[in-house]
This record gives C-alpha cells, sequence and structure tokens, in this order.
C-alpha cells in the first residue's frame, strides 16, 4: 500500500499521463527491461484532453489557453483540502493516512493489490501492474544477491495486503509483516493463511509471517533485510529523510526502498492533478527527488548499489537497493 507504514499508492493520483517509457531494472552487470502491457486510456478516468484531442489554435488563441491553465493551478488550494483531511482524521498525516486506510481506502486498495477484475477499472488494473513489476523487481534483487532468502529475517515495512510478504515468506524467509492500517494487516493474514493452506503437506519451505500493526516510527529490532515500497509517498522531504534513517537502522545487510520520483514533468502533471481532487483522492501525495533519497542513505552509512525504474501509464517508482558504506555489494 502506498502508506505511511505502501505502495502504495504512487501517482495513481495522475490520471492523464501519456504512456512512458518501458520500463528499467538496471543491475550491476546486466540491464532487465519491463515492458508493461499498455492498456487503452480509460474512459471511466477523470483524463486530461491530449493534443490530439483538441481543435487547432492560432498562436493568440494556444498563449491564452496556456495562461489559463497556469492561473488555475497556482489558483487551486490542495493544501486547504488536506489540512482538511487532517483535521476530519484529528490530526496530520500519519492518523489521515491511518484513517484512510482503514476506511474506504481500504476496500480501493484492496482491489488493486487483489486479483479479481470486477468492479476493478483500468486505472486501478494498471496500478495494480505497476505495483506487481515493483514487487516482482524487488524479489529479484533479493533472489539475485548472495544472501540466502530462506532463513534470513526481513521486516516489510508497509507490508499492505501481504504482496511481498507473502512470496517471500514462501522461499522459507523469516518476515515480520507491519502495516498502519489494521484492516490491511488483517487483509494480510487472510491471504497468507490461503496461501499457507496451498502448501504441500511436506517439505515446503513457507513460514508463516508475523503481522503487526504499527507505523513506521515504532519498527524496532534488527533484521537482514529490511524493504520499504510504495510508503513514501506520505511522507514529505524532511521527515522521508528521518524515516529512512530509522528503517536503516534496523537493517543489516540490504535495504530496499521504492518511492515515487520528483522531476519536472512529473510534479507538473501532480499539480494539474490536483485541481480534480475526486473521492479517491484522500491522502498527500509527495514525490521525492533521488538525490535527497540518497543522501539519506548516505547520513545513515549506507549506499546505493542497484536502482530500478518501473514505469505503467498511471504508475512510476524508483527502487533502491542499498548496502552498508564501504561493503561489497556481494554482501
Amino acid at each position: 500500500m502506498a502508506r505511511a507504514g505502501v505502495s502504495t499508492a504512487p501517482l495513481s493520483r495522475l490520471h492523464s499521463l501519456p504512456p512512458p517509457r518501458p520500463a528499467l531494472l538496471h543491475h550491476p552487470h546486466s540491464q532487465i527491461v519491463l515492458r508493461p502491457h499498455r492498456k487503452a486510456p480509460s474512459t471511466a478516468a477523470a483524463a486530461l484532453p491530449t493534443a490530439a484531442d483538441l481543435p487547432p489554435l492560432s498562436l493568440p488563441a494556444a498563449a491564452a489557453a496556456a495562461a489559463a491553465l497556469a492561473a488555475a493551478v497556482s489558483l487551486s488550494d490542495p493544501e486547504r483540502r488536506r489540512r482538511a483531511q487532517a483535521e476530519a482524521a484529528g490530526g496530520g498525516d500519519k492518523e489521515a493516512v491511518r484513517a484512510y486506510f482503514n476506511s474506504t481506502g481500504f476496500e480501493r486498495w484492496r482491489k488493486i493489490y487483489g486479483s479479481a477484475t470486477e468492479g476493478v477499472n483500468r486505472v486501478q488494473l494498471d496500478i495494480r501492474e505497476g505495483h506487481a513489476q515493483t514487487v516482482a523487481a524487488a524479489l529479484s534483487m533479493l533472489r539475485d544477491s548472495p544472501l540466502p532468502l530462506a532463513g534470513a529475517t526481513v521486516c516489510d515495512a508497509g507490508c499492505g495486503t501481504g504482496s511481498l510478504a507473502i512470496p517471500l515468506a514462501a522461499e522459507g524467509a523469516d518476515v515480520l509483516a507491519s502495516d498502519i492500517s489494521a484492516a490491511m494487516v488483517s487483509e494480510a493474514q487472510r491471504q497468507a493463511q490461503l496461501a499457507l493452506a496451498q502448501q504441500p503437506a511436506a517439505g515446503s519451505p513457507f513460514r508463516m509471517p508475523r503481522f503487526e500493526v504499527r507505523d513506521l516510527e515504532s519498527l524496532e529490532g534488527r533484521y537482514d533485510v529490511v524493504v520499504c515500497l510504495d510508503v513514501l509517498i506520505h511522507y514529505p522531504r524532511e521527515e522521508a529523510r528521518a524515516m529512512i534513517r530509522h528503517l536503516a537502522s534496523l537493517a543489516d545487510k540490504r535495504l530496499l526502498i521504492s518511492f515515487a520520483p520528483s522531476t519536472l514533468y512529473l510534479d507538473f502533471l501532480k499539480r494539474v492533478g490536483e485541481l480534480f481532487p475526486g473521492p479517491s483522492k484522500a491522502t498527500r501525495a509527495y514525490l521525492h527527488r533521488e538525490r535527497d533519497i540518497e543522501d539519506a542513505l548516505r547520513e545513515a552509512g549506507w549506499r546505493v548499489a542497484n536502482k530500478g525504474f518501473i514505469s505503467t501509464q498511471f504508475y512510476f517508482s524508483k527502487l533502491f537497493e542499498a548496502v552498508p558504506a564501504g561493503s561489497p555489494s556481494s554482501l
């Protein structure tokens, strides 16, 4: 989930993005190109018109249209909506996220993280595909590392409905799966029980994860690997840097983090999208610069050893794999 304690929800609010270039997953000695299946634009989505949808404009008319759009963007007040959301939840960002993912947000993101297609629109299916690619890329990074997953201790911080925790458990990892949302944790437990029931009677490496309702700040202990996918979108810049340092303090050998990248293009589209709030846009969305994430890791004594970029039509996410500074990537 993209939560403050899941992915999740990277840039699902940008309902009008043009098809991006294929997703790239960069490895030290090879390059894997993930080519997401392109879906037709959803008629149900609040898509902004493209240039092909608009009649030809003269230069003065085009300038006037651009000025009108700029004025609309500058006059919108997403902060007012955000303050109202936080106040209604009784606090700040964290309380708003918790309330959202224990209510309407849970139902929406259970659809996205699930496997059913009935009642799921094309935008949600596209975001499901993007999140699934991020999970697959994280699993690929961990499987390619010299650290065996069987017996490794893993903290899945912001586990959502268990999309990463359950595959890790199936490979024999000892997983602590936590989330700020009790509803999400309950669904993850249910999914894990179903997965356990499908295991062979003997010889299965599956180890039932431990599930806890926790925010990121309250996580403690030491783990071989800490993974935090699609969660930092709920943290503003300085809080995200502090949270990365906290997560790094829990990890011994590997730290995997995904985040919605901040670029001029995506920042602008996010700002335009805030003109059309819609009922699903119920939490803040923060984009982060790669440099800020790398600086936070460096301050914590870690370095980025591997990077991935996952993109579908409506989902964009950067994935970093970090190791302790000074250690070989083969650790």
